[in-house]
């Protein structure tokens, strides 16, 4: 993750070469290896990325997962640190464009930062986990339903036109039992929007499907506590969630080991990792999010201000020392 922040106007000159390795949205053929391992060695390929970007909502910008990713991945001691993690999350964002009248203000869309935040970005990966803000919990209906896919092929579209590899994550359970019985019902709409997202996997999308672990592990937590939850709220998940979250990412970028720890910590400690790396990763996750976020433009009230890209490359510069340090 030793990378420098450049200022979103800069010519990176060497990306384009590379992010062609990561353009292509299907599971290339590796001669002599049976079809799971030639989809195993694309995905680890990602480990050799320069800039690996998550896009979603109040979940990604939370980005407790994003940097669960990060210093798992940075535990592992790849060459060069591994990929630069960032997370540009917006609460509150939809890929549907969607928003509820009551809604304090009309939610924000991905797409009206995209075309900004692609080639500012220059991310060689994406990873996009949207759709609980999507439906507006509302009713499954074929109007919002069509908003979602619509505002999906869009985002896929355009996030492969700009160079970069998108790899769709499904979103999280919704639970149900945090909720009055009569907002319940939007579990199931979750439901059949993440079944869609898993089905664009025979056109070729890479997508990962979280809601599916998710539910399933939540289901199966509740049958002995009937009180568990991932979130209080419904939506939101705790560090318990967004580890799960993190377990899914990396267990699809071939990371056994991680996907089977109890906890970040629990994986820190069995690779005889020291524990501060984790919170060296949050602070550089946090600190780059606030100033991309800023730098990209928005149009949600409330967010808070971040530094400004030369600053954050400088503090970013500086966790990357220490954590070099640590892992040597």
């Amino acid at each position: 993750m030793r990378r420098s922040l450049p200022l979103a106007c800069a010519a990176l000159t060497l990306w384009g070469a590379v992010s062609v390795m990561f353009a292509s949205a299907t599971e290339p053929t590796v001669p002599g290896t049976s079809a799971v391992q030639a989809a195993a060695a694309t995905r680890e390929s990602i480990l050799a990325a320069k800039r690996v970007v998550f896009f979603g909502d109040s979940i990604t910008a939370n980005a407790t997962y994003v940097w669960d990713v990060a210093a798992a991945l940075r535990s592992r001691k790849l060459p060069g640190g591994g990929p630069e993690i960032l997370s540009v999350g917006l609460s509150s964002e939809t890929v549907s464009g969607l928003s509820e009248e009551t809604h304090p203000f009309p939610r924000p869309s991905v797409h009206e930062r995209l075309s900004r935040a692609l080639p500012a970005l220059k991310a060689n990966v994406v990873f996009a986990c949207y759709g609980m803000n999507c439906g507006i919990y509302k009713p499954l209906d074929e109007e919002r339903f069509a908003a979602f896919r619509d505002g999906m092929q869009r985002l896929h579209d355009e996030t492969v036109a700009s160079g970069a590899r998108i790899i769709h994550i499904t979103p999280p359970y919704f639970d149900p039992d945090s909720k009055p019985p009569e907002q319940g019902f939007y579990a199931s709409v979750l439901l059949r929007y993440s079944e869609w997202l898993v089905s664009q996997r025979a056109v070729g999308w890479e997508v990962i499907d979280l809601h599916t672990a998710m539910r399933a592990e939540a289901l199966k937590r509740k049958a002995a506590d009937p009180k568990f939850t991932f979130s209080k709220d419904g939506v939101h998940p705790n560090d318990e969630g967004h580890w799960l979250m993190a377990q899914q990412v990396l267990g699809w970028l071939g990371d056994a080991e991680a996907a089977s720890a109890q906890s970040l910590s629990a994986l820190l400690e069995g690779r005889r990792v020291p524990a501060e790396v984790a919170t060296l990763c949050k602070q550089r996750v946090n600190v780059t999010k606030d100033s991309w976020v800023e730098a990209i433009g928005h149009k949600r009230p409330g967010v808070a201000k971040g530094l400004p890209l030369e600053k954050a490359a400088e503090l970013a510069a500086d966790i990357d020392a220490k954590l070099d340090g640590l892992l040597k």
